[in-house]
This record gives C-alpha cells, structure tokens and sequence, in this order.
C-alpha cells in the first residue's frame, strides 16, 4: 500500500467521529468536496472501503477501523513530538557535550551536577583533555562547548567570559622561600620549575612570566604531563611551579602546599565558556551558557594566598 498523506488520514478520522463528510468539513475547516476526495484517495490507496455510505450516515468497515486506529496512534505521536520540540526549544530538555581542559576538570562536575539538577532533562557527557585536544575536539565537533582559559585563534569562536583565573607559584611546605614576604621574580627565577607540556595555558603564563630574566625559558625545568602529577612532584620536594589556584584547593586547605609570595603574583586570567562561531547556539547550549553567566562564579574555589 502506498502511504496516505496526514491530510487524508485526517480527514478519515473526522469523518469517523462525526459521522457525515458535511460535519467533517466544518470540524476540519475545509469544503465538502475536498473532505470527500480526502477519503476516496485514502480508500484508493488502501484498496478497499473505508466507509459504508448509510442512510444515518457513515460507518467504518474493517479497514476503515484500523485507519482511524492508526490515524489516532500517528496524532498522539506528533502531539508528543510537538512537546518534545517545546522541551527542546525551551531549553528544558536537550543534549550537551561539554569538553574541558585538564585544569578545569577541578570545577567541572561541581558545575555540571548543579545544571542538570536544574535542568533534569538535558542529557549531559564530559570530556577531558589538554589544550590541543580540547581545540581539535571543539575543530571537530566532537564537543559542543569547552570550558578553557584561552580561547583558540585557530578559527573563529564565540567566547563568554565567567569567572577569573588565578596562577600562583606553589612550593612545599618547609620550602625555603615559603612565607616569605615578598619574593623578587629574579630570585624565583634560580629555582627549579616544574612545568606543563608547550602550549598549554599554564606553560605560555610561565614563558612570559620569566620572559625577562634572560635565557630562563630556554631550560625552563622538568616537563610533566598533567597537574595531578606537578602537584605531587612539588610536595616531594622535586621543584616549584605555576599553577592554577584553582587546582590546589584541597592541598592549600590541608597544608600540603605553599603559595609563594612572588614578584607579579598571582597572574590574573579568566575561565571561557567557549563554541565555535559558525555553529548555531542549540537550546541546550543557550541554557547552560546562560546558567554559568548567573552562576557560573560560585563554582570557582576561593583559595587562601591567591
């Protein structure tokens, strides 16, 4: 069988509830002869009667029955389809891949637990990765937003500023520069550093950091791959490094770690919500570009020192 169109679905299903093709005109709006021609071309299509045509009126047969059943099935689908899209558009009901560089991670699922407490619908995945990965990702449509610290220049984005972003320089405990009141950037600069691979935000806010102190960034110190482990390695005692505040939290509270009091500290960047330009904001998007503009700042530790 070849598929009816809506309309004549429609117009078989009126004609059922009310009984008369005139009635069934008025309640679809149409004339008489286009309701008729409606219902003809369905029982063309369908090979059979639909209607026995009584004195009293119209009465389905077998299979005029099962097109009004599913001619009923076929609108509550689209009823259900017409509130989905409301849900949609209204940004109560959605799909969201958020991409994070590693720093944010800390931030991140704090964020993310709290919009989808307030958005229950929006179906939410987190990825992780460093600065390179995120751009690829972000390139590649792999994500839909990235939280970042800079936004990338390798092709148009739009980027929303929500919070700072804070860098310090962290020591052990029983470092010898440890409370001290003012460090010179010089002084800081003898010291050995433990450093995030090149490109990264943290690495570019290190290289114009010690920029001046002439030949420092050429051998700069140990390169690690992640926060997690500079963290570790600077309360071993393997060096110092700049990190973000934001990353540090926990140990800064327990005494684990030692913001130093330097030359030019802290370095005061931003956290970017960032998409590409060229895409179009989906609902789900606008909603939680939206609840990080309203609340985005209170998801951002407050650190003792920085």
């Amino acid at each position: 069988m070849k598929t009816m169109t809506l309309r004549q679905l429609r117009a078989v299903q009126a004609a059922h509830e009310t009984g008369r093709i005139i009635n069934a005109a008025k309640e679809l709006g149409l004339t008489q002869p286009a309701v008729s021609l409606q219902i003809q071309e369905a029982e063309r299509l369908a090979g059979t009667p639909l209607f026995d045509r009584l004195r009293g009126g119209l009465r389905p047969t077998a299979a005029g029955t099962a097109v009004v059943e599913a001619a009923s099935a076929i609108e509550e689908l689209l009823r259900a389809l017409g509130d989905e899209l409301d849900a949609i558009k209204s940004g109560k009901r959605g799909r969201l891949r958020l991409g994070v560089v590693s720093t944010a991670k800390y931030i991140a699922p704090a964020i993310m637990a709290a919009f989808m407490k307030s958005h229950p619908d929006i179906e939410m995945s987190l990825w992780v990765g460093n600065r390179s990965e995120t751009i690829a990702s972000l390139a590649a449509q792999q994500i839909d937003v990235a939280l970042m610290g800079r936004p990338p220049r390798e092709f148009p984005v739009r980027a929303m500023q929500f919070g700072p972003h804070p860098f310090v320089i962290v020591a052990p405990v029983d470092h010898p520069l440890a409370g001290e009141p003012h460090i010179s950037k010089v002084r800081l600069a003898e010291e050995h550093f433990l450093v995030r691979e090149p490109g990264s935000g943290t690495r570019v806010a290190l290289d114009i950091y010690l920029s001046e102190i002439p030949g420092r960034i050429d051998n700069i110190g140990v390169e690690l791959g992640s926060n997690e482990t500079i963290k570790q390695a600077v309360m071993a005692g393997l060096g110092i490094a700049l990190i973000s505040a934001h990353t540090i939290a926990q140990e800064i509270e327990i005494g684990r770690l030692a913001i130093l009091r330097a030359e030019g500290m802290p370095i005061q960047r931003h956290w970017f919500l960032v998409s590409r330009a060229d895409r179009m904001l989906t609902p789900a998007m606008q909603a939680f570009e939206q609840f990080l503009q309203s609340e985005g700042l209170r998801f951002l530790p407050q650190v003792r020192g920085a």
